[in-house]
């Protein structure tokens, strides 16, 4: 299950510490200006650059497109890309060759494969979506086109800020929010039963790393209203698996970093939630132009 989408997909392959990371997008429309500059941009903004907290592990994350565009354009191709891992430090994983770390994925791939790539936590790492960022992007492009625009952000960028610099002096983690609209999406995404646009979101955000939790519209809230306060609130964007022309805004919460300074002398970030905005986003455009194209099979 390493490929995602219907009519658009997304397969990505590599690890962690492995050669390079890449991907191959297939059941793109041809014929799409491909701004490479605002792919890499996109791409940029995933990097930890100054964000508070993060990793120091610094890849500079050029993007090679391999295949799919041509003079410009794309040519409705498969397009593959890769992205060299260049900054890996593989020995400081040696200690838990034989180590399960608390709060990873390592045990569970241990028992599933009879083999793990401990690196970094191998493909069970968060490097992997640097992938989904670069085919959110193409999908970004397509969407311009059609006026849906798509914008994420941290919840409380204030307070949580002031947790990560407490975590950082307690060589701890935290968790954090981060939160959603898509506007301008068409009446009429998502299907009847089970093919909803909300699951589809949902599975979307869930496949990220340390995602916990997911909810759109007034979620969890929702169990604490009468029908009367629900029906006049806001429906976030969605009725019956289907959008319905409104903003679709949705949250999705994430995990403290199991990866704790003061045990594991390892590089990572000390929040997962400032990085994963536009991984965020870029899941969200690849559900929102896959779930386009199904009701169109042509632009």
């Amino acid at each position: 299950m390493n490929t995602f989408g219907n009519v658009l997909t997304l397969t990505t392959f590599g690890e962690s510490h492995g050669v390079a990371v890449g991907g191959v997008i297939d059941g793109f429309p041809s014929g799409i200006d491909i701004d490479l500059n605002f792919i890499q941009n996109e791409v940029n903004r995933r990097r930890p650059g100054d964000i508070l907290g993060a990793t120091t592990r610094r890849e500079d994350d050029q993007v090679q497109i391999l295949s799919g565009v041509f003079e410009g354009k794309s040519l409705g191709t498969p397009i593959a890309f890769i992205i060299e891992n260049k900054d890996h430090r593989s020995a400081d994983y040696e200690l838990f060759r034989d180590v399960f770390r608390p709060g990873h994925a390592d045990y569970t791939y241990q028992v599933k494969y009879g083999i793990r790539d401990y690196r970094g936590g191998g493909r069970a790492s968060a490097r992997e979506t640097v992938c989904r960022v670069v085919a959110g992007a193409f999908a970004k492009l397509v969407l311009k086109d059609l006026n849906i625009e798509i914008h994420a952000e941290v919840e409380d960028e204030e307070q949580l800020m002031q947790r990560i610099r407490e975590a950082i002096a307690d060589i701890d983690t935290c968790g954090g929010v981060v939160k959603c609209v898509i506007k301008g999406c068409p009446v009429g995404l998502g299907e009847p039963v089970y093919g909803k646009l909300h699951a589809a979101l949902g599975e979307a955000m869930l496949s990220i790393n340390a995602v916990k939790g997911f909810e759109y519209g007034e979620g969890f809230a929702a169990a604490d209203m009468r029908g009367s306060e629900h029906n006049a609130a806001r429906s976030g964007g969605i009725l019956g698996g289907i959008s319905n022309g409104e903003d679709i805004n949705f949250r999705v919460a994430f995990k403290p970093i199991p990866s704790l300074g003061r045990e594991m002398k390892c590089r990572h970030d000390v929040c997962a939630a400032p990085r994963a905005v536009p991984i965020v986003e870029a899941m969200a455009a690849i559900v929102i132009l896959d779930y386009y194209l199904l009701n169109n099979r042509e632009i």
